[in-house]
């Protein structure tokens, strides 16, 4: 990771992390339906909030996880800035994030993962898993945070 960015733990508002979808790949994740309104809760309510800045504060990488801090932790949003990728950034988010939630020795990692990012996630030594349940009825109209 190049000097001058810093992780740390921090919540974001919803206008922050919109602001950031739109200069990543993660804003195509979302549904349409009531946006604005699901992600002001989604920064809110995340056991863990990773944020990547650089020095002059911008955003450039953010993780979210949900964690019981005992057994599991489940990200749901692992992304950089389209300026700032491939310095290693989302790897030290998810270490950072796997030690907060309790260390690689109790703490076991899921996602749902883009086709795209899966070679990525195989560097970090995880595996495809097909021992997920899924329940997904949800109105789903896909678009990209522009």
């Amino acid at each position: 990771m190049k000097q001058g960015i810093t992780i740390k733990e921090e919540r974001l508002s919803a206008v922050e992390y919109i602001g950031f979808l739109k200069r990543s790949d993660l804003g195509s994740q979302y549904p349409k339906e009531r946006f604005e309104e699901r992600i002001a809760k989604l920064v809110k309510n995340v056991s863990i909030s990773l944020i990547a800045r650089n020095d002059d504060g911008l955003i450039v990488g953010v993780l979210f996880g949900l964690t019981d801090f005992c057994y599991w932790l489940y990200i749901t949003d692992l992304g950089v800035d389209r300026d700032y990728e491939r310095q290693g950034i989302a790897t030290k988010l998810m270490k950072t994030a796997h030690e907060l939630a309790g260390g690689e020795k109790n703490i076991a990692v899921y996602l749902i993962v883009n086709e795209n990012a899966e070679a990525f996630y195989e560097k970090l030594g995880m595996v495809k898993s097909n021992d997920v349940m899924q329940y997904n009825h949800i109105e789903w109209t896909g678009w990209t945070v522009k």
